[in-house]
């Protein structure tokens, strides 16, 4: 059914079909933690045991590699549990080079719990010609970057790094989180592993924590299934349920979302309270052209700068209400925060000036209310 079916098509109906017992046309929640079985060992079709498999996860894990484009899914409880299964591959004395500006989260589980297991890091901007080769070792094993990147919006040319890392004999990953698969699809451009926390825009109403792995290697999609079932950082089927319920309007959403952040990104650029604005749509983007070569649209985050730093940026983000300040992203209601206090604050001091995650920096998740909404309630909050 899925052969030849455009992405909304495949948003609605890959993974699923109408349940064989009841006709239900929704997958049903499989509310089990075990199956029988007609004889020991003898079962159907790998269901013994829910940590290795649940009906109403392996529809969301079709559904989401349709999506992507790539042959195999797998589902997990979280973002950084996926991540967490990718970086279990490597082996003490193994190097990692890792896109420089990145989710806090992320940099954390590299440095802080991997570090002491033997495994180096090095952190290297992406989107300067020649970086990746010079950041390599003869131990490098994995690439990992964000693009567009957590909190500066930086767009890494997916294509060049695939060919770079795979020239070097290395794996690359790269977590799609703020493009989705609507706008983006690293797979086809030549990364071996596409990441995705599915809590932010696949889940997209912020009622539900989730990660998703994308391959198209069936050797890697093995070892990457081993370790899912032996590690056990699995979701439980209602969270299955609520992001394969997301993921059918995500083409619709991610519209609404990019059409919104490009006005507000357009307003705020002429706002003289704003410093500087980051949004990969801008012709003053210095990626602009990267981004308009391997995105479709250029997704709902916004960063900016505002004049007069932290206490400018503390009293706007005070005032605003429309916009919420809270951390995560990608519901359909607006968020906003502070990196360098709220998602960013496990990045050293040093390395967050260096990207310029200045004390000013705040970053949007433009929602699908009406934009008049969003803007007026930006221009209150700023006026105030």
């Amino acid at each position: 059914m899925n052969d030849g079916l455009r992405f909304g098509s495949l948003a609605i109906h890959a993974g699923q079909s109408p349940d064989p017992t009841t006709g239900a046309i929704m997958t049903p929640v499989y509310m089990t933690s075990t199956y029988v079985q007609e004889s020991p060992g003898k079962f159907k079709d790998g269901y013994d045991y829910a940590r290795s498999k649940n009906p109403t996860r392996t529809a969301l894990e079709a559904n989401i590699a349709a999506l992507e484009g790539a042959a195999h899914g797998l589902a997990f409880s979280s973002g950084l549990a996926g991540m967490d299964c990718v970086l279990h591959l490597l082996s003490a004395g193994d190097h990692i080079v890792l896109s420089d500006d990145v989710y806090g989260g992320s940099f954390r589980l590299i440095d802080k719990v991997y570090k002491q297991l033997g495994i180096t890091c090095t952190r290297a901007d992406l989107t300067v010609p020649g970086t990746l080769e010079k950041a390599f070792t003869p131990k490098t094993k994995l690439v990992w970057l964000e693009t567009p990147s957590n909190p500066m919006l930086k767009v890494i040319d997916i294509a060049a790094t695939a060919r770079t890392t795979k020239a070097k004999g290395a794996m690359l990953v790269v977590d799609n989180t703020f493009a989705t698969p609507y706008l983006q699809n690293p797979i086809a451009l030549g990364a071996d592993v596409v990441c995705h926390s599915s809590t932010k825009y696949l889940g997209g109403h912020s009622d539900v924590v989730g990660g998703m792995l994308l391959c198209n290697n069936d050797e890697l999609e093995h070892k990457l299934r081993f370790v899912q079932n032996a590690v056990g950082a699995v979701p439980g089927p209602m969270d299955c349920f609520l992001v394969l319920r997301s993921t059918k309007t995500l083409h619709v959403r991610m519209d609404r979302h990019c059409a919104n952040a490009m006005t507000i990104a357009r307003w705020l650029e002429k706002n003289s309270r704003i410093e500087k604005v980051i949004y990969p749509g801008l012709e003053s983007h210095p990626q602009h052209a990267i981004a308009a070569k391997q995105m479709r649209a250029f997704g709902g985050m916004i960063s900016c700068v505002l004049r007069g730093g932290l206490d400018s940026a503390r009293r706007f983000l005070e005032k605003v209400e429309l916009f919420s300040l809270a951390e995560s992203l990608g519901g359909v209601e607006s968020l906003i925060e502070h990196p360098a206090i709220m998602t960013h604050a496990s990045i050293p001091a040093e390395n967050r000036a260096a990207l310029g995650i200045a004390d000013g920096l705040v970053r949007f998740s433009v929602g699908i209310e009406d934009v008049e909404d969003q803007i007026a309630d930006i221009e209150r909050a700023l006026a105030g």
